[in-house]
């Protein structure tokens, strides 16, 4: 396929233009006119750029991709490192980031609800169904050690668990993967029994306590693992792309 056809593709599936963004979303660094052999991953590191130029791909799917919001405009040491890397190796660069969080059954947030067994699934912003968050609830009451096993099992590293006062079951609960702590107050407003994201920030401890809801941090990378590697599968099953998901292992 040709690169702007796979541009469209994409953008076709995921959407960008519907929600304002801290980056811009689909080709951040042109390669090679044909799309054949494609690398998905996390986060566009040198890591991850090695790893495709060694798997010979000629384009890369990412999550987290470059030109955020507030960085340094200079293409310098790193910055200039990875970008020239690419344009060497005429390797096209993609990233999506919220179109890639949001996306009903491909993304983030749907994906871990999957792994987790999450049900009855619905926009934690009430009213937006673009939410960043989302609420859903178990299929039986769990304590919160069981749901932080299940955390740990399915995502294979150990969460943080900062339990509720009241140390009350698990039967409701809102998540938003990555850096999503600060919907806690907005799950907590809703009497919502527990809240998952990747990160925790010092104030989040203080709110689950005073809020009286469990809160989970599992993890910012491994968290959002598995929206990009279900998009690379989608296209691999419905497109016939060859595609390889490489995680580059990272503990935040």
């Amino acid at each position: 396929m040709q690169r702007n056809e796979f541009l469209t593709l994409l953008n076709g599936i995921l959407q960008p233009e519907r929600i304002k963004d801290y980056c811009p979303n689909g080709l951040q660094v042109q390669g090679s006119e044909a799309v054949k052999r494609i690398v998905t991953g996390v986060t566009a590191s040198q890591a991850l750029i090695d790893a495709a130029i060694e798997h010979k791909a000629d384009t890369i799917l990412v999550h987290h991709g470059y030109f955020w919001k507030n960085e340094s405009y200079p293409i310098t040491g790193i910055k200039y490192n990875r970008i020239k890397a690419l344009i060497d190796n005429e390797i096209n660069l993609f990233a999506y980031h919220l179109p890639l969080d949001i996306h009903a059954t491909l993304g983030n947030n749907a994906q871990l609800a999957k792994r987790l067994d999450i049900v009855n699934v619905s926009p934690l912003e009430q009213g937006n169904d673009l939410s960043v968050s989302m609420r859903g609830e178990f299929t039986s009451v769990l304590t919160s050690d069981a749901l932080a096993q299940r955390i740990d099992t399915s995502l294979n590293r150990p969460c943080l668990h900062i339990a509720a006062p009241s140390n009350k079951p698990i039967k409701t609960v809102a998540w938003c993967t990555g850096g999503g702590q600060g919907f806690i107050e907005q799950a907590g407003a809703l009497g919502i029994d527990a809240f998952i994201s990747g990160e925790i920030s010092e104030q989040t401890t203080h709110l689950a306590r005073e809020m009286d809801i469990h809160y989970f941090a599992a993890g910012h990378h491994a968290t959002e693992r598995y929206g990009v590697k279900a998009l690379g599968e989608y296209l691999q099953q419905q497109h016939g792309f060859d595609v390889v998901f490489i995680d580059i292992d990272n503990p935040a």
